[in-house]
């Protein structure tokens, strides 16, 4: 399994970004699929999470302003930030599990930075 993530950069505050995560080396959907994020100092957090059923979730601190997707035909996930604050300074991870007992596969991150 390979989780290539794309998209960084920096950014002013109030800017966009969109953050890809091109997923390969399965041939069937994952069972769940995530974005996390890892400021210096801090601990990784989750940003955002969905699963093979549907269910989604997205992290109090950028609801209203992030929104994750997937292309299942392209396999390949996605993070819209809009309204970008400087505290959303971070390495964006994406991860996957391919079913609900497997390891938890991780990108190597992309480097978000958001200037004031």
């Amino acid at each position: 399994v390979q989780l290539v993530e794309s998209g960084g950069g920096l950014v002013q505050a109030g800017g966009s970004l969109r953050l890809s995560c091109a997923a390969s080396g399965f041939t069937s959907s994952a069972y769940y699929m995530g974005w996390f994020r890892q400021s210096p100092g801090k601990e990784r957090e989750a940003v955002a999470h969905l699963y093979a059923d549907g269910t989604t979730s997205i992290a109090d601190s950028v609801k209203g302003r992030f929104t994750a997707s997937l292309d299942g035909a392209k396999n390949t996930l996605y993070l819209q930030m809009n309204t970008l604050k400087p505290e959303d300074t971070a390495v964006y991870y994406c991860a996957a599990k391919l079913s609900r007992y497997s390891d938890i596969y991780w990108g190597q991150g992309t480097q978000v930075t958001v200037s004031s």
